[in-house]
């Protein structure tokens, strides 16, 4: 836990100066979230007074699918700069090089999220829930990007370029316009609606929607907390087999 703890001061510090990481990590949901409720929100029928309220959460899952790709690409940078191959020569947890990256992903995305939520609320977001559901959504939030950045650390050993390690990350951004992120799913096509009704964004966003607005979140949380932790399980498994044959 030491070791873990030395490395991600040194993640930290990287980010810190250089925040344009954090930057433009927020600044496409952002610039997405301002086009949505104040150019299309007028045209698209969500059963809510301000299109911000059903918009937020899928923003947020955006933002975080966005913030990954830096873990993949600081990875990258590890690896091929021969960092991975100094630290082992350390007497050194073997598992804190990686940790360490997975708590830097946890954290600069939860920055990330609270200025999403801030602009949100800026814009007319309001939620009259109590502290028990605003921690169910932290916690939902923090799985997902904890799967997530499991997924990325794939990429971050195993690529050979800076772009491959990188480029998984937009099929995960792209992923929450097919789903009930931006608009009901009943409005969609059939092959597109059952696509989207069986993904995991929309169990996500319709439990955080529940959450925030004060509704029954029914079965919706079991199948979102299903599948980041399968996601998460799956990815940690070959993460950690790519990481052994790296080392």
């Amino acid at each position: 836990m030491r070791h873990t703890g030395i490395l991600f001061g040194r993640s930290m510090r990287h980010i810190l100066r250089s925040p344009d990481t954090i930057i433009t990590v927020t600044i496409t949901p952002l610039v997405l979230m301002l086009l949505f409720v104040y150019v299309f929100g007028g045209a698209i029928r969500t059963g809510t007074d301000n299109y911000v309220q059903y918009l937020l959460p899928g923003i947020l899952l955006i933002a975080i699918a966005s913030g990954i790709s830096y873990t993949a690409f600081r990875l990258f940078t590890d690896v091929q700069q021969g960092l991975f191959t100094r630290f082992h020569s350390m007497p050194i947890g073997r598992s804190a090089i990686l940790w360490a990256h997975v708590l830097t992903s946890l954290v600069s995305n939860a920055v990330s999220v609270v200025i999403l939520i801030l602009v949100a609320v800026a814009m007319g977001f309001r939620s009259s829930v109590g502290v028990l559901p605003w921690l169910a959504v932290t916690g939902i939030l923090a799985l997902f990007t904890l799967a997530l950045t499991w997924l990325a650390v794939i990429p971050g050993l195993t690529a050979k370029s800076i772009d491959g390690a990188s480029a998984f990350a937009y099929p995960l951004i792209f992923l929450p316009f097919i789903s009930s992120a931006f608009v009901p799913t009943d409005t969609m096509p059939t092959p597109v609606r059952v696509f989207a009704e069986n993904q995991p964004v929309t169990s996500l966003v319709e439990t955080l929607q529940s959450l925030l607005n004060d509704r029954p979140v029914g079965s919706d949380i079991w199948v979102a907390l299903g599948w980041c932790v399968g996601i998460a399980v799956v990815a940690y498994l070959f993460a950690m087999r790519a990481y052994r044959r790296a080392t």
